[in-house]
């Protein structure tokens, strides 16, 4: 990054968190290469201001700078060798004389060149300093990652999709969803993340957390899926088919007569996907007795009547104990 994070973005430097964000986010509009297509000038200008940015929303890395220790790519400022007057030093450290010698403001490579040339970080073995520093060249610093939370819905999980999310500078990208993809899982979409501090090292990764929406009708639980399947009476004592949705669609079930709340009926093949084999695990519909809304007032005349008379006379001569269901809903 060259020159000063503050000036990139136009801020004083003890602007707020938020006013910092705000004056990013006002540039990254302007500038952002899909308003200025084969706009070079702009493209680089969006680079430096989001590599501006990123620096300092680092908190450490801000305090850095601000004292003076690191400069704007992130590297340590050299501040001399002894500064209170060493051998053949004086005041101003390690060139002598009252305030001199200390180098301010430049890094290690800076001062190795003016001590032999070719030395140092930059050059080969040999030169300034008899080639101490080993003559290795610092690796160009790797963006940050960009974490972001994406909630996806369970049909997502079991046919795969395509989700678009934006960063917070204003980039969009299209993440494939996998079949059998996880509450709280991570997809991992490299070089998406933020660029490198310098210009010159790779991009970070982005970091996409997936979180699941709860379904109104389908209780996931590991790779098979559960539901309450409502039924009225008559179809719990008579038997027949029922309506059942599944995440395909609805499909037609065979009720057994007399099936009563917490019986179970096993759909193959339409719970969940599993990843390890390709294949879907099973959707378990929990039978539950349903009565209409208003009861038996519900019921039109004259069979109204017909249904109360019938149900004193059950509860007469046919009375029983009811008991809890023999399963129990998951």
């Amino acid at each position: 990054m060259a020159g000063d994070p503050y000036t990139e973005l136009g801020v004083k430097r003890d602007s707020s968190d938020a006013d910092i964000q705000k004056a990013f986010r006002k540039l990254a509009k302007e500038l952002h290469p899909d308003q200025n297509k084969n706009n070079k000038v702009a493209e680089e200008r969006f680079k430096r201001i989001t590599a501006a940015y990123d620096f300092l929303k680092d908190a450490d890395k801000r305090k850095r700078f601000d004292r003076g220790e690191i400069d704007a790519d992130g590297r340590e400022i050299y501040r001399g060798f002894g500064g209170g007057g060493g051998a053949g030093g004086g005041q101003g450290g390690f060139n002598g004389g009252a305030g001199g010698g200390r180098f301010e403001g430049m890094d290690l490579d800076d001062i190795m060149e003016m001590f032999g040339g070719g030395a140092g970080r930059r050059g080969g073995a040999g030169g300034g300093f008899g080639g101490g520093f080993g003559g290795q060249q610092s690796a160009p610093q790797r963006g940050s990652d960009l974490k972001i939370k994406l909630e996806i819905d369970l049909l997502d999980t079991i046919v795969g999709n395509t989700r678009r999310v934006m960063f917070s500078d204003g980039r969009t990208v299209d993440v494939n969803i996998p079949k059998g993809s996880k509450d709280g899982q991570t997809l991992r979409l490299k070089g998406q993340g933020a660029p490198s501090p310098s210009g010159r090292g790779p991009h970070g990764d982005a970091l996409v957390e997936l979180h699941l929406r709860a379904h109104p009708i389908f209780r996931i639980d590991g790779n098979d899926l559960h539901m309450d399947l409502f039924v009225s009476l008559p179809d719990a004592l008579l038997g027949g088919k029922v309506q059942a949705p599944t995440p395909d669609g609805p499909v037609t079930v065979n009720l057994a007569k007399n099936s009563n709340s917490g019986a179970v009926l096993r759909l193959k093949g339409r719970g969940a996907f599993d990843p390890k084999d390709a294949t879907r695990g099973d959707l378990f519909a929990h039978v539950v007795l349903a009565m209409p809304d208003k009861g038996i007032d519900g019921v039109p005349e004259p069979l109204r009547a017909e249904i109360a008379t019938l149900m004193e006379r059950w509860r007469a001569n046919a009375a029983y104990t009811p008991s809890m269901p023999s399963r129990t809903r998951k």
